[in-house]
């Protein structure tokens, strides 16, 4: 009969228990398994490298500090993306970074009133969503954006997160996270109307639905 070792990982509830009994190694475990995806959102957020790993320190620092308040009620990873976007929103609250209505129409230089203009780049090819430089664009563009719009488009349409999960790490009821992620959307669009513009045919009429995160997937 085998004696193989049972190598199985600990449950989740398991897993909190000992980092709850303050056990180094369930610690390091995790400050190694969740530093990629919270340094990722920190550096979304930050647009910042030095801010972003300011902001992974401050996370698990936090987390380490909050272990015997945090009650299980939701994952631990959107438990610590909570606490990254608060360390955020403070630095980008310091910050002040100023953003662009996408209410307000635009005025010409003889003082008329143009609505804005959204171009549908969905359909734009392949090879122009994955390049170098709209990655570029794109980031300038999300730089831009609220912080409050901004998290909701990185949890959900980059790092993947469910409506109800991106809710719970934000502290936002459902509906206000879909609102968010529409306006967002509808922001970047915005945003990378005067990239695409260029290349759209003047007879084709410009799209005004809602854009996709897949399209977002493939470029960032």
């Amino acid at each position: 009969m085998s004696n193989q070792t049972n190598t199985a990982q600990p449950s989740e509830a398991q897993f909190i228990a000992a980092l709850k009994a303050r056990d180094q190694a369930a610690f390091t475990a995790m400050v190694e398994r969740y530093s990629p995806t919270v340094y990722n959102l920190a550096l979304r957020l930050m647009n910042n490298a030095q801010e972003a790993e300011d902001v992974l320190q401050e996370t698990f620092v936090s987390a380490f500090r909050a272990l015997d308040r945090f009650e299980g009620r939701s994952q631990l990873s959107t438990w610590l993306y909570r606490i990254a976007y608060n360390a955020a929103l403070m630095r980008l609250r310091r910050r002040r970074v100023p953003t662009t209505s996408i209410d307000e129409p635009l005025t010409t230089d003889e003082g008329e009133l143009l609505p804005r203009q959204l171009v549908d780049w969905r359909a734009q090819p392949e090879e122009l969503l994955l390049s170098g430089e709209l990655r570029q664009i794109l980031a300038a563009a999300m730089a831009v954006l609220p912080a409050t719009l901004r998290s909701v488009f990185v949890l959900r349409d980059i790092e993947g997160l469910s409506t109800a999960e991106t809710a719970d790490a934000l502290n936002l009821t459902e509906t206000n996270v879909k609102v968010r992620l529409h306006r967002a959307r509808l922001a970047l669009r915005e945003q990378l109307t005067a990239y695409f513009a260029p290349a759209i045919p003047a007879d084709r009429p410009n799209g005004h639905g809602s854009m996709r995160g897949e399209a977002y997937t493939r470029v960032m």
